[in-house]
């Protein structure tokens, strides 16, 4: 879901840098008493930490799925109408679900998340709303909410009909007998309705334009909850800002719509002869060849009759395999175009984009596939090839929102805050499309490693068209870490409204630090990817990915991981003082440096003499891993020292960066 503005990759120091050994530097002991001023203690961010591990070598301590992994699985098959009415819209369906568990365990009943039901006058979410709105408003709609018709089970030859027990946005199916475990099936089908809200909590809803309303279906079907080897069910109910955690599955879909509306949906369309003409399935088939964007309904001929196949109604038939949700949209007053995108394997798939005329233009959504082509290659080259065969971007109500094949993005968003939108929900394929985490308890994990990928792709379309390398994430993330009352590991329900965008920056700027400052490029490349590889279309914890860096990078981070995770601790390190040994600068220079807030990081010093040599010392971390905050050591100085400056290229979040200068004069 995009929030924050994405800001630029950090430039890495690599030239005019020696490493200790080689500038010849000489290391004292600190000194024994720190001074007052310095909160610093060793043991708070060196102490021994173990991570939480689960039973049955589900997980390994390497961070990998261990030897008996297990998960879920939920098939659907859902079938729906949208129907428009003089003051409402409303979908209607059914979806049968083939849930498979492959726990150990039997299960007494099952859970399933009823999403509309936030939009119900009487939900948490709309109770929880403050009085002046927020950015999740669910208020004011008065007919939303799900209406459960009917629930049926077959379960080894017996179908029987059950009567829900429905909590807010769950939804208990209680069993006649238990269901086994180790690949047992069951069958769910589920008969519901539900009026489309105008404003669905910024995830979903309808928007009029010009030439008909686009409605952009999102949670538009009762899905399982997760059950896993960490808490069982997860049925923490839907109330707004956190999002969502499903299951994997193959999905086949249809829907059916007014005959004059276009359908654009996740995954891909399987009947093109009913519902395009053949005119559009040509320049369907001329887009998956081309790099460049091929109109497939151009702007002339939206609302036009011989646009669309058929008077009366069209269903529109899709479906996508190994995914854990898949959105729709539809509208009478889409603009259509496409292009192909190349992946890394040599396969092709394509990206499309539907939008009013009102969003056209090159300055805007006429450059939507082009945008969402090349996120797609940028992130499929650098870090997982994307899986499936087709990728939408949808014009409407919702400012960004993100599913599996299909994006969300405003209407009116212009040239670089468009390609941000665009990067960012795409990039949310890879978090937490195929790394499957559990957005409802750890938004920190998909918002920010998010939002850590999409400085790249920035960095990397159209050579750095929408880059600003004068963007510094550190300075702004420091002066929001003085007043920051949440750690990252707060449920998204419970974080404060105004600081729950330190999901994404706060998230992104430490895997930038560890990147940039702690592990190198090569060994946290490295790392990284392979906690993709190994959690990919899985459910991995925090303390999966923490593991899995710590082994693949070779280096315990431990200290790192738990103040930045869990804690809303400050830096601020700084240069006390340089003494000159018997006074002369040619006999080197004694540096006092203290660690005054409770966070440790390594030291970049930029050591400027007045003879015109510069270079930068890379500190690391350990050297604050013994006793107080404060660090001396002898430096070979052969002139005065002019300045000293910690880091220099402002990589660290240092809430005090007056006291980071040292100046001789």
């Amino acid at each position: 879901m995009i929030k924050i503005r994405r800001s630029a990759l950090r430039n890495i120091l690599t030239t005019g840098c020696l490493c200790l050994a080689a500038a010849g530097c000489s290391f004292a002991q600190a000194p024994a008493q720190q001074p007052d001023s310095i909160q610093y203690n060793h043991l708070d961010v060196f102490g021994p930490i173990t991570w939480p591990t689960t039973t049955g070598d589900d997980r390994s301590a390497s961070g990998q799925p261990g030897q008996h992994y297990w998960q879920n699985r939920a098939d659907y098959q859902i079938r729906a109408t949208l129907t428009e009415g003089a003051q409402d819209t409303t979908i209607t369906g059914d979806v049968n679900i083939t849930y498979t568990n492959n726990s150990p365990d039997n299960l007494d009943y099952l859970w399933l998340q009823l999403d509309q039901n936030l939009f119900r006058p009487d939900s948490r979410g709309a109770a929880a709303t403050p009085i002046g709105g927020d950015r999740f408003d669910v208020k004011g709609f008065t007919k939303g909410g799900d209406r459960i018709e009917s629930v049926t089970i077959t379960y080894k030859g017996e179908t029987y009909t059950v009567d829900p027990v429905i909590t807010d946005a769950r939804m208990q199916l209680r069993l006649h007998k238990p269901m086994e475990g180790k690949g047992e099936k069951i069958q769910v089908k589920v008969n519901y309705s539900f009026a489309i809200p105008f404003y669905g909590a910024d995830r979903m809803g309808r928007k009029k334009f010009k030439q008909g309303w686009v409605y952009e279906l999102a949670q538009w079907y009762p899905r399982m909850c997760v059950y896993d080897d960490v808490e069982g069910w997860n049925t923490l109910p839907y109330m707004g800002l956190g999002e969502f955690y499903c299951d994997y599955g193959d999905y086949d879909y249809y829907i059916t719509a007014p005959a004059n509306m276009t359908v654009a949906g996740s995954g891909d369309l399987q009947n093109p002869k009913e519902v395009l003409t053949e005119t559009q399935q040509k320049r369907l088939e001329e887009a998956r060849g081309s790099d460049k964007t091929v109109m497939i309904v151009t702007p002339e001929e939206v609302g036009q009759a011989s646009a669309h196949v058929g008077k009366d109604v069209l269903t529109w038939h899709f479906k996508m395999l190994n995914t854990r949700d898949v959105s729709w949209a539809a509208s009478t007053a889409f603009i259509w175009d496409a292009a192909k995108v190349n992946l890394p394997s040599g396969r092709k798939c394509i990206a499309q984009s539907t939008y009013p005329v009102e969003s056209s233009g090159n300055d805007s959504w006429s450059r939507s596939t082009e945008y969402l082509k090349y996120s797609i290659e940028i992130y499929s080259d650098k870090y997982f090839e994307y899986p499936w065969n087709s990728a939408v971007s949808v014009s409407g109500v919702a400012l960004g929102m993100e599913y599996p094949g299909i994006i969300f993005c405003l209407s009116n968003l212009k040239n670089g805050q468009l390609w941000g939108d665009i990067t960012h929900e795409i990039g949310h394929n890879w978090f937490p499309m195929i790394v499957g985490t559990n957005e409802r308890k750890y938004m920190w994990m998909d918002e920010g490693f998010n939002t850590f990928i999409n400085e790249y792709s920035t960095l990397k379309f159209n050579n750095g068209e929408y880059f600003n390398s004068k963007s510094r994430q550190a300075i702004g993330i420091a002066r929001a870490m003085t007043r920051l009352k949440d750690p990252l590991m707060t449920a998204p329900e419970a974080m404060g409204m105004n600081d729950y965008g330190q999901y994404y920056n706060k998230t992104a700027l430490g895997l930038d630090i560890l990147r940039n400052e702690v592990l190198g490029p090569d060994r946290f490349d490295y790392a990284f990817n392979e906690y993709i590889k190994h959690w990919a279309f899985k459910h991995p914890l925090p303390y999966d990915f923490f593991r899995a860096m710590n082994d693949a990078s070779g280096e315990d981070l431990n200290w790192f991981f738990q103040p930045w995770f869990f804690t809303t601790w400050k830096l601020d390190q700084a240069v006390q003082s340089v003494k000159y040994l018997k006074d002369d600068p040619a006999n080197g220079a004694r540096i006092t440096l203290v660690n005054k807030e409770k966070l440790a990081m390594p030291v970049d010093l930029k050591i400027t003499q007045a003879n015109g040599k510069t270079e930068v010392l890379h500190l690391p971390v350990n050297i604050w891993q013994r006793g107080g905050g404060v660090w001396v050591f002898d430096y070979p100085s052969t002139s005065a020292i002019q300045s000293l400056e910690i880091d220099p290229d402002h990589q660290l979040p240092d809430v005090d960066r007056k006291n980071n200068l040292w100046n001789g004069k």
